[in-house]
Parts: structure tokens; C-alpha cells; sequence
């Protein structure tokens, strides 16, 4: 069975990397621009040890128990951990022990407490500001980001913040509103956003965008990360 999961595992990463790559090729960018980040969330840590055996470096949870778990019985291998989830400011210390890098900063109280955390725990996390480019409206509230106006307070709130780097920004492909069902036209935006946030923190140049479904895009905006989940571990179970 793992021998036949491996395979499966084998075949999709091939065809991701096959994906990312003409991407580049069609944007003239050089491949090793664009980084993967494997989302496996609801999958087993078992499917991390064979993705950690097929090359893969970088994954990513997006719920702190399932995540601490997972980054636990995989210690051992040499792995980036990104957290890519909505964060509750109480589970900034177990995120702390284990993430590498949060995806999903996106208000002073987190900052605040991921800071705390990280010196508690004597690291250093690498943080990207959540940008919501559908703010403001109903069905994004629940979904999280700062809006676009805001990034630079934030930012500046981060890169004072001991025991926090500013990495960069992400974001999620808007469902509603003026980019909604436009995600060339979204990336595009959050690139100009991350040009601005460059002249003043030239060092957070990381942005993660594009999923399965929108990796194109992404990489043709000039994302350096995508966050694939779908199109590498296979569809996931619907939620009870």
C-alpha cells in the first residue's frame, strides 16, 4: 500500500512540477523562482514521509492540532513548516514551536502574540501578511487578511517584533467582490501591493498565491510561492 501510495504521490508532484514549469516558461521566469508548499491537511504524516522521500521540502496545515501533531512524528526529516490557517492568538504558542513560517498574520493582537511565543520559544518565525483583497465584504469575514491600506502598519508592527521576521505577503483567490472569479487580476493587484510594502522592507519579498486550481495565474503574476494541496494528495473528504 505505501509502495502504491508513493507511486500515486510520484505521478501527481510530477505533474504539478510539469504545471509550474510551463508557467514559468510562459511568464520568463526561471523555475527555481517558484517555490511549492504541499497543503496536507486532513492527510496522514505518513504522506509526509513519502513526500519528504520524493524531494519535497516545504509543507504546509492549516489547524494547529492536526499541524503540531503532523510536525512531531516528522521531526526527524528536514522540513519547512508554514502554517496557512486562520490563527486564534491562543494557539500562537503551540504554532510557535513548530511552524517556520505563518502565512495568516493579519492583526496586531497575533503579532503581538506570535512575538511573545517565538521569544518564549527561542526562535525566530518567518511571518507573510495576509492581504484580503475582497475586505469589506459579508462572506470574507470569516476568511480573514488585512486590507490592503493596512499592510503597512503591520508590517511595520512585525519587523519591530522580537522573535518575528516579515517575510512577505499571501493571499486566497477572492470568491466575492471586484476580483472574484478574476485571479490573474487578484495576483496582479497583490504584487503591486507587495512592490509598495518592498521600499520600505526590501527584505520581504515572498508572496504566496495560487492553489491548485490557480496556480497559472499566480505564477504568471509573480508569486515565488504556491500552495498546493488538491492537485498533489488527491481530493480531500468532505468534512462531517
Amino acid at each position: 500500500m505505501t509502495e502504491k501510495r508513493k507511486d500515486e504521490l510520484a505521478a501527481n508532484l510530477r505533474a504539478v512540477e510539469e504545471r509550474i514549469a510551463a508557467a514559468c516558461a510562459a511568464a520568463g521566469r526561471p523555475r527555481e523562482d517558484v517555490t511549492l508548499v504541499v497543503v496536507t491537511k486532513t492527510y496522514p504524516a505518513s504522506d509526509v514521509r513519502l513526500l519528504a522521500e520524493l524531494g519535497v521540502r516545504h509543507v504546509a496545515e492549516n489547524r494547529d492540532q492536526e499541524a503540531a501533531d503532523k510536525a512531531a512524528e516528522t521531526a526527524d526529516l528536514d522540513l519547512t513548516w508554514h502554517f496557512v490557517g486562520q490563527l486564534q492568538t491562543n494557539k500562537a504558542r503551540s504554532v510557535a514551536a513548530y511552524a517556520d513560517v505563518v502565512q495568516s498574520v493579519d492583526r496586531l493582537r497575533l503579532v503581538d502574540a506570535l512575538s511573545a511565543a517565538a521569544v518564549r520559544e527561542g526562535r525566530t518565525l518567518g511571518c507573510l501578511l495576509q492581504v484580503a483583497l475582497d475586505a469589506g465584504e459579508e462572506h470574507a469575514r470569516g476568511r480573514g487578511g488585512v486590507a490592503p491600506e493596512e499592510v503597512g502598519e503591520l508590517a511595520d508592527a512585525v519587523a519591530n517584533a522580537d522573535g518575528l521576521r516579515l517575510d512577505g505577503l499571501m493571499t486566497v483567490a477572492p470568491l466575492a467582490g471586484h476580483y472574484a472569479g478574476r485571479q490573474r487580476a487578484a495576483f496582479g493587484r497583490l504584487m503591486e501591493i507587495s512592490a509598495r510594502l518592498r521600499a520600505t522592507h526590501p527584505a520581504a519579498n515572498m508572496v504566496s498565491a495560487g492553489m491548485s486550481s490557480d496556480l497559472e495565474e499566480a505564477v504568471a503574476a509573480g508569486a515565488t510561492h504556491v500552495r498546493v494541496g488538491t492537485a498533489v494528495l488527491g481530493v480531500r473528504p468532505k468534512l462531517r
